[in-house]
């Protein structure tokens, strides 16, 4: 018999949460929701825990990108000489 019982069980969160995600500010909004749900599915499901993983990830990503930030604003034609 096919059994989808290991899909049922992943997306049950989801499921349940669907009406206190009902009103998540915009279109935009909800596709970002999406996205982020989705990393953290795919984090539980390499055996991490989700929310440690993307709270590192996080940091990370901000850390390059203020570094980015400064690199660009250093080199702005107001700044170079």
């Amino acid at each position: 018999p096919i059994d989808n019982n290991m899909v049922e069980n992943a997306i049950r969160p989801i499921t349940l949460g669907r009406r206190n995600w009902l009103f998540t500010g915009s279109e935009r909004a909800g596709c970002r929701a999406a996205a982020i749900q989705s990393l953290l599915a795919t984090a539980k499901l390499n055996g991490l825990e989700p929310y440690a993983w993307l709270k590192d990830t996080l940091e990370v990503v901000c850390v390059k990108l203020c570094k980015m930030v400064i690199r660009y604003s250093v080199d702005l034609p107001l700044r170079w000489r």
